[in-house]
């Protein structure tokens, strides 16, 4: 980047905030953390326990930078060369909060929000100038999963975008850009369309929550943790690649498409969704979930990293 980043200001510390926490002081930068709740620095150390074991498994030392925590937003931002904006999902709440770090932002400053809901348009109205101002979305829990979506548009500045691309990069991330603004960016378009369908199996009688689970993770899902759809895709007819791929599987597509299902979540499907699920837990509670998720995760990123860096 042309300003080295050593200093970043997490705005919010929820899961989201504190999972980029955690991240940005294991990557060796100065965190200056924002939340106007009073157990926000609790929170985030609490976080921070049962993170930091999980980055160090990933080659990562530890905590290498400090932590400082704010209730001032303003007072947050001052000096930092990122900010990585968390605050909730309410057009309101972030407009507000733009207002009041705007005018104590460092001239070459990046700000980018986590939003996951909202357009990079109706945020930019939060500010007198938004060319600095883009979107990061990141995939829970920031500090593992690699992806972050990156949107910017015509008010973005030059090179605003590649410098957020190089500032990610720096602390491990992988990034993708959205070309063109479309509700929920990529990724969760990709696991809206697959949540449709497996609703509508289990909303059929198809299949059990517990199996149409195990028929993603047991399946396709461990391709999908190694390649995208078009490159496993462009490997399934062999030599003859994506255009033979198309070829031959064309008509079962077409004919597999029309099929799908149409969901609503209405009282009726959130409850077998509900009793699905706590039958799957099978009495397991959700740090000892999420504990697991993290584990398989770690671990998946372990391998894909030693393979990734061969030669």
């Amino acid at each position: 980047m042309k300003h080295e980043v050593t200093c970043v200001a997490v705005l919010g510390a929820g899961v989201i905030g504190a999972s980029w926490t955690a991240l940005f002081a294991c990557a060796g930068l100065r965190v200056k953390v924002y939340d106007p709740l009073e157990t926000a620095e609790i929170n985030v150390r609490s976080y921070l326990a049962d993170a930091v074991p999980m980055l160090r498994q990933l080659g990562m030392n530890g905590i290498q930078g400090e932590i400082s925590f704010y209730t001032s937003a303003s007072e947050a931002v001052e000096g930092c060369q990122f900010v990585q904006e968390c605050a909730p999902e309410k057009i309101a709440t972030k407009h507000q909060l733009y207002a009041q770090i705007e005018d104590h932002l460092l001239p070459h400053a990046i700000v980018a929000s986590s939003a996951s809901g909202l357009m990079v348009t109706e945020m930019q109205q939060g500010w007198r100038d938004p060319s600095r101002f883009i979107l990061g979305h990141p995939f829970n829990p920031p500090h593992l999963i690699p992806l972050v979506e990156l949107v910017a548009n015509d008010q973005t500045a030059a090179g605003v975008l590649e410098s957020a691309e190089a500032f990610y990069k720096q602390v491990g991330k992988v990034t993708i850009r959205v070309n063109r603004e479309v509700p929920a960016h990529v990724a969760n378009r990709l696991q809206a369309a697959l949540w449709k369908e497996a609703i509508h199996l289990v909303s059929t009688g198809v299949a059990s929550v517990e199996d149409v689970d195990k028929a993603v993770w047991a399946g396709p899902g461990l391709r999908w943790a190694a390649m995208g759809p078009h490159m496993l895709f462009n490997l399934g007819a062999g030599e003859g690649g994506m255009e033979e791929f198309c070829r031959r599987y064309a008509d079962s597509f077409h004919r597999w498409w029309h099929d799908l299902g149409d969901v609503q979540l209405d009282a009726q499907t959130i409850a077998k969704l509900v009793a699905g699920a706590q039958h799957e837990a099978g009495g397991k509670n959700f740090a000892k979930l999420s504990s697991e998720r993290d584990r398989l995760i770690v671990n998946i990123l372990s391998t894909n990293k030693a393979i990734r860096e061969e030669p």
